[in-house]
């Protein structure tokens, strides 16, 4: 049908208001039973995180400004004054991702400045990046030791013997597997005998954590994920970790270890084209003094939601089972986002018995909101355990229009 100059007219003239009201961003309901879901966004920021972001971006902030001098100061300490007081380290440094700190960390070697790395430790650590790559892009050279299930620390001492000074390791980069399990025949040298012969022969130790924990995860009944503050004790020098995993705050890296090494970091130019902005500073600062605050477990919601007990799960999901003729069914939810591999934690969920699996998943998801879920035996499972319970209701009323959507478009 022909329009109208007019109508046209008309038509971009409301497209362009709608566009001066911003892009809505669409709300998801995580049902997937995957903690840390990357594709989700990983980690949800709690609530003291948002209000400090939300701070950050609506006025301006001393991010670079001394109050007591009126002089240009350092960029924005608070966050990482909070990881020194959280881990006992002398320096600490943000960065806008780990494979960043990694990185920074790396190039403290300098051209041609040689790494050892384990090679049951050449990992990928997510979208392609690997460990090799990471050591090659700062200009250093790869020295692989051990094998890939077993290496010692006589290994590494392999590695020292027999260099001259200018050919002698600069580092060791030790890599944790937070994204990976090695079961049976396998061997990992100890980190403290490690560090000691690196010290020996004037080298320093970076141990990667990968997705990092700054409380004790076998308080939750989960295996004991290594903290920053026991690597640095045994003996490692930097220590990087990310910021948005198991710390259950914003994207970001943190590097933690001694002030000589991270002062050589923040004068690497790379270190600015690496460092995250005001919003994220205040965001991170505020989730790490949650932890100093001793108010991770019931404030950070990856924490809360993992400390929920299994009772309560399963009267949430008796209650939206009857709204929704399904059907309360155990569940394990996961960590995902690259932590604590292969752990999972007992909980409840929904499953749907009406309709076709993946019609019904595929109305959820295209939802408002949408909601993820996952199908299991046949059924469309949604898993409580990473759904609040605030959005108990908006699940219950999703599932609801899906059933009639997923019904209509396949003749049901």
């Amino acid at each position: 049908v022909a329009r109208s100059a007019s109508e046209l007219a008309g038509e971009a003239l409301a497209g362009l208001e709608r566009l001066d009201e911003g892009t809505p961003v669409p709300t998801v309901i995580n049902a997937t039973g995957v903690l840390i879901h990357t594709n989700l966004g990983r980690a949800t920021w709690p609530v003291a995180a948002i209000r400090a972001a939300v701070a950050a971006a609506g006025g301006p902030l001393l991010l670079e400004l001394d109050p007591e001098s009126g002089r240009r100061g350092r960029r924005y300490r608070a966050a990482e004054d909070a990881l020194i007081a959280l881990t006992g380290a002398e320096d600490a440094l943000v960065t806008n991702n780990n494979a960043a700190a990694v990185a920074l960390a790396v190039g403290l070697v300098g051209r041609g400045g040689g790494v050892v790395v384990s090679r049951g430790e050449l990992v990928e650590i997510g979208g392609g990046v690997r460990i090799p790559e990471i050591v090659r892009r700062a200009g250093a050279r790869l020295i692989e030791v051990g094998t890939t299930n077993r290496t010692r620390a006589e290994d590494y001492a392999d590695a020292f013997a027999g260099e001259s000074a200018t050919t002698r390791p600069k580092a060791v980069l030790r890599v944790h597997r937070s994204n990976f399990t090695q079961e049976g025949f396998v061997e990992v040298a100890d980190l403290a005998s490690v560090a000691t012969l690196a010290h020996e022969h004037g080298a320093i130790v970076i141990d990667d954590l990968g997705s990092g924990a700054l409380l004790d995860t076998a308080r939750f009944g989960l295996p004991h994920e290594p903290q920053p503050a026991e690597r640095l004790a045994d003996g490692a020098d930097l220590v990087t970790f990310s910021g948005d995993k198991l710390v259950g705050g914003p994207q970001a890296g943190l590097v933690v270890g001694r002030a000589d090494l991270i002062a050589r970091i923040r004068k690497d130019p790379l270190a600015r084209a690496m460092r995250p902005d005001k919003v994220t500073l205040a965001a991170v600062a505020a989730t790490l003094n949650l932890y100093r605050a001793s108010r991770a477990a019931t404030e950070i919601p990856v924490w809360r939601a993992v400390a929920t007990s299994l009772p309560a799960l399963q009267a949430r999901a008796a209650t939206i089972a009857t709204a929704v003729d399904g059907v309360a069914v155990p569940t394990e939810a996961t960590f995902g986002g690259g932590a604590l591999p292969g752990v999972t934690v007992p909980s409840f969920g929904v499953a749907l018995i009406a309709g076709k699996p993946d019609a019904l998943a595929a109305a959820l998801r295209t939802g408002a909101p949408a909601v993820i879920g996952r199908i299991e035996d046949g059924r469309v499972i949604l898993d409580l355990r990473t759904v609040e319970p605030d959005r108990d209701h908006d699940l219950e009323t999703a599932v609801v229009a899906a059933a009639v959507h997923a019904g209509t478009a396949t003749g049901g």
